[in-house]
């Protein structure tokens, strides 16, 4: 049986992160939201994509590197979401909203790419 990338579920935490940003960008001013709000939203949406891809390359090489581009672009994200609450772009309640997802979805992309 072909293992489906919408199954895994650091797939479903990586799709629920970006789904969780996007309406908190959509509402920032256009200066934020055409700056900050770009890198953010970009950066979350390839953490999903990248496992995608990994997932649908057939070797676990592949899928191991690609998970660990992934990675990166969680990192990616936490920066930038650093950077909006910083500059006050993000509420408390929308960080303690997006922690969870963040904390549970690490982990999972860290087990993910160990050899």
């Amino acid at each position: 049986m072909h293992l489906r990338f919408e199954d895994l579920r650091v797939y479903q935490l990586a799709e629920l992160l970006a789904d969780a940003i996007w309406p908190i960008v959509m509402n920032w001013e256009y200066f934020a939201k055409n700056t900050l709000g770009k890198q953010i939203v970009r950066s979350a949406d390839s953490i999903g994509a990248n496992i995608a891809e990994g997932t649908g390359r057939g070797s676990f090489d592949d899928n191991r590197r690609f998970v660990r581009y992934a990675r990166g672009s969680f990192y990616e994200t936490k920066a930038w979401l650093r950077r909006a609450y910083k500059r006050n772009l993000l509420t408390q309640t929308q960080i303690e909203s997006l922690k969870p997802l963040l904390d549970e979805l690490g982990p999972k992309l860290n087990a993910t790419s160990t050899p």
